[in-house]
């Protein structure tokens, strides 16, 4: 038997996946399955083929216990929807939101990210610093232009002969 993973996933992988194909009834299910038993094989090769070892079977048991561990959690699932139900119907966003959400597409990543992080985030300004991985004062700097910038982007200024009249969307 060939012991390099190349020859062993080649010679194996497709029986491997109409085995389980079998036992899920879903190929893709099958086939995600496989996939993931060797990627794990394949970080621990030199220890599955020690000995004579039997990788394809460490691999076949490792791909099945990773279908049953995703059909408990999809029957989770569904005990959750019938117990609960659906969910309710979500409302579309406001006016508001979608202004806020195109405004802060306006800006630089590095104040976007400030901004949300404090803002919405509910972080800490040394919660955000450790986050994106700057000073203390860079987050409040941050914070102060992204607050500027953003008053800017949601004031509507519609001229109206002589008199400005200024909207805020915030």
């Amino acid at each position: 038997m060939a012991t390099s993973f190349d020859d062993v996933y080649a010679a194996t992988a497709p029986r491997l996946i109409g085995q389980l194909y079998l036992v899920t009834g879903d190929l893709a299910e099958a086939q995600d399955c496989v996939q993931e038993a060797y990627a794990r094989a394949w970080t621990r090769w030199d220890k599955l083929t020690r000995d004579g070892g039997d990788p394809v079977g460490w691999v076949r048991t490792t791909a099945y216990r990773f279908a049953v561990s995703r059909w408990r959690h999809h029957t989770a699932g569904l005990r959750a929807y019938m117990r609960h139900g659906a969910p309710g119907e979500i409302a579309p966003p406001s006016a508001d939101t979608i202004a806020v959400r195109d405004a802060l597409a306006e800006l630089p990543t590095g104040l976007r990210a400030a901004l949300v992080m404090y803002y919405l985030g509910g972080m800490q300004v040394s919660e955000v610093a450790t986050a994106l991985d700057v000073p203390q004062g860079t987050v409040k700097a941050r914070l102060s232009r992204g607050r500027r910038a953003m008053a800017a982007l949601l004031t509507d200024t519609n001229d109206f002969g002589d008199d400005a009249v200024e909207v805020s969307h915030a």
